[in-house]
């Protein structure tokens, strides 16, 4: 007998790391359903097991709501085998600096934290009936910031993530008696769309001497999505080279 179909929900799937997760979990097998604030890229509209996507921005919370409604009505009373929260934004001010304790608007704070860090907490929230039908997991995108200073992060990026990895650990308490696992997965310097020239200079503080990829960062929210991580939970995963251990 062929086993079931396996079920993501993973938000900012257009670009980055967050397509690299798509394309992985895909070519598993599992069936989709994603958002991002863009539409999906047109070649990857032919595959069949991309079932839904909602353009929508999740730093607003009518649009996290009608994300999760959307979903859960396709879902019915299906299961959810892993919720993906992906979605985060480190801005810039209008003089190009990252948000510091000391420039950038108040209001631009919040929005970053809207994202990086409440609307975690709004899905795994609306989705926790179908994960825990399921037994499934959550897998929080962290980053390397969030652990230590970084020099182009900016400071509102950096605490939400932060934020995010205690809450990572917090969820992973509060939801094992449900079955459900929660672990997050913290990115070092990953070759994507936020990637400028100016980080180049922090490849010698890599031991591996070299950016990571996009797929390489799917390939372990993969793993912990697996059975082979079943009794894994609340653990925070670096991708990063071993550029925490310098």
């Amino acid at each position: 007998m062929a086993e079931a179909q396996k079920t993501l929900v993973l938000t900012g799937a257009s670009r980055g790391i967050g397509h690299a997760t798509v394309k992985r979990f895909a070519s598993a097998g599992w069936r989709l359903f994603t958002c991002s604030r863009e539409a999906i890229p047109a070649d990857c509209r032919v595959d069949p097991n991309w079932a839904h996507h909602v353009a929508c921005d999740l730093s607003v919370p009518a649009d996290r709501r009608r994300f999760v409604d959307e979903v859960n009505e396709l879902l019915g009373d299906g299961p959810l085998h892993a919720l993906v929260n992906n979605a985060g934004v480190s801005p810039k001010t209008p003089y190009k600096e990252r948000l510091g304790v000391l420039h950038g608007e108040l209001e631009a704070w919040h929005k970053v934290f809207e994202l990086n860090f409440f609307a975690a907490l709004d899905l795994t929230r609306g989705f926790a009936a179908s994960l825990a039908r399921a037994r499934g997991c959550v897998v929080n995108i962290t980053s390397i910031a969030a652990h230590r200073a970084h020099p182009f992060a900016g400071s509102a990026y950096s605490t939400s993530k932060a934020a995010l990895s205690g809450l990572t650990r917090e969820m992973a308490v509060e939801l094992a008696p449900l079955g459900i696992r929660v672990n997050a997965v913290a990115p070092g310097e990953i070759v994507t769309e936020m990637i400028s020239p100016e980080y180049e200079p922090l490849i010698n503080r890599i031991p591996m001497q070299r950016m990571g990829t996009a797929a390489e960062t799917a390939d372990a929210i993969f793993a912990l999505c697996s059975p082979d991580f079943a009794y894994v939970t609340g653990a925070e995963i670096p991708v990063n080279g071993g550029q925490n251990l310098v």
